[in-house]
């Protein structure tokens, strides 16, 4: 059973893809954070800069855009270099353009005049005419078999396209839906750049709800249940016009408990942004994200419902390479990422394990290149990164441990004060030392580091008094020289 949840409200869409009432991937919209990428204007030259070869472009923003000539659409059949900028543009003239690169303080957006609108399985390129298939589609065979089907499905209708990784094992029926739907978002644009003025927006780039539909829709898709009737019937006008297939599976969702509650979509976000994963039979998953790359160890826990110990190790690997593969598309982990099972000593075992892991990989629609086993016992794998993870979207680090996941003891700040206000006692010579710290801090050195303080304030010969601050967190202190 395959369901699409959209919980929209007016500051965040947030999506859900459910599989027999597990939750399997999560899509996190903010309109604030919406960039510009991708948004197609019709631009007015406001000036052109020769000695940069570049132009500024006014497009309705607060600041305006910056054109370079590397940008600048080449005309079909003629090399890179041909004439410069101030040959090409002139002040005043309009253009249809597109955003590459968001704004960024005080710089506006960068702009191309090469439009490319991405599709389901393709990118379109109106301005261009030639075939072209994504390197990391198959062999030489396969490529030349999809260029040949997509000349004869492109027609007379004009326009180059590239394929995209998923369209490898696309059907004739499902290429052509997406030529058609490129085609006419095209010709809107050109209908527009007619009727509107310069500085107009031409084309804004998919919400998600939007994307959702044109990505994310399947045969296999049972229903799509949004909770916000504005946005379903905008939805409708969208699949009626684009995708009608997938608007016959809009359903809105009209309960009074909120949708993600009531599948208990909530839960599982909470339980996605924790470090422990348990496992039903009692294993868990530790995940940690770095930098460079991220770990997942498996350990047996608490099962013991195997007949003997090479058997429980075998069960509770097979079990954490499913919730492995769900944990990567849920948490959307991108880069170099290191598995350690479980030790196995059959090799048949590793096998298995290894043959079910690529399996409930094999699902995931981002790209992944799974190693065997190394030496160590470890299992290598890469995951195509898309986008930022969900624990990059909905939080950060921890203001209390600066993101280490740990803190010190009170008795280690402890230490560190006494050495602090001996290395202070060197340096001045006031007449009292206070200290300003946690609660727990100043109890500890009340109590059990009571004798260190007194020894230390006989050694330098001046009071120090205690202050507990209950807004500072454990690790924090202020020696205060009175």
């Amino acid at each position: 059973m395959h369901e699409i949840l959209i919980n929209w409200s007016p500051q965040e869409t947030r999506v859900a893809l459910v599989e027999n009432g597990a939750l399997q991937e999560l899509h996190i919209e903010r309109a604030l954070e919406r960039g510009l990428v991708g948004n197609v204007y019709l631009g007015k030259v406001a000036r052109v800069l020769p000695g940069m070869q570049s132009a500024f472009i006014d497009i309705g923003l607060e600041r305006a855009a910056f054109l370079h000539v590397a940008d600048l659409q080449t005309p079909f059949g003629q090399g890179r270099d041909v004439q410069p900028i101030e040959k090409r543009l002139f002040e005043g003239q309009s253009l249809v353009t597109q955003v590459i690169k968001d704004p960024i303080g005080s710089k506006g957006a960068r702009l191309s005049t090469q439009i490319s609108i991405a599709g389901r399985m393709l990118v379109f390129l109106p301005q261009d005419d030639h075939i072209g298939i994504s390197q990391k589609i198959g062999s030489a065979e396969t490529r030349e078999a999809l260029r040949c089907r997509m000349l004869a499905l492109v027609g007379e209708g004009g326009g180059g396209f590239i394929l995209r990784t998923n369209a490898e094992d696309a059907s004739d029926a499902e290429l052509a839906d997406d030529i058609a739907y490129l085609r006419k978002t095209w010709a809107d644009v050109r209908q527009r750049a007619n009727a509107l003025p310069a500085g107009s927006l031409l084309r804004q780039d998919l919400s998600l709800a939007e994307r959702v539909l044109r990505d994310l829709t399947a045969d296999e898709t049972q229903a799509i249940r949004i909770d916000a009737k504005l946005q379903h019937d905008r939805l409708k006008d969208f699949a009626a016009a684009y995708m009608p297939a997938a608007g016959a599976k809009l359903q809105l969702y009209r309960g009074e408990r909120p949708i993600f509650d009531l599948f208990g979509i909530e839960d599982d976000i909470a339980r996605a942004l924790a470090r422990r994963v348990d496992l039903k039979s009692g294993g868990y998953l530790i995940i940690d994200q770095t930098e460079a790359l991220t770990t997942i160890d498996v350990n047996t826990g608490g099962f013991v419902g195997a007949r003997n110990f090479d058997d429980t190790i075998f069960r509770t690997n097979l079990e954490a390479a499913h919730a492995i593969a769900r944990q990567l598309r849920l948490r959307n982990l991108g880069g170099i990422i290191i598995v350690d099972f479980i030790d196995m000593v059959q090799g048949e075992h590793q096998q298995a394990v290894l043959a079910e892991f690529r399996k409930q990989l094999a699902r995931d629609r981002t790209r992944t290149t799974v190693s065997g086993f190394t030496q160590l016992g470890l299992v290598e794998m890469t995951r195509k990164r898309t986008r930022e993870s969900l624990a990059h979207i909905l939080s950060e680090p921890c203001p209390t441990c600066g993101g280490q996941g740990q803190v010190k003891t009170a008795r280690s700040v402890c230490y560190d004060v006494l050495r602090e206000i001996l290395r202070e006692a060197r340096q001045f010579d006031p007449k009292e030392f206070r200290v300003i710290a946690s609660p727990t801090v100043v109890e500890m050195l009340l109590d059990e580091e009571s004798a260190h303080l007194a020894d230390l304030s006989a050694f330098i010969g001046k009071p120090i008094s205690l202050a507990a601050e209950r807004g500072m967190n454990p690790q924090q202190y202020d020696i205060v020289l009175l």
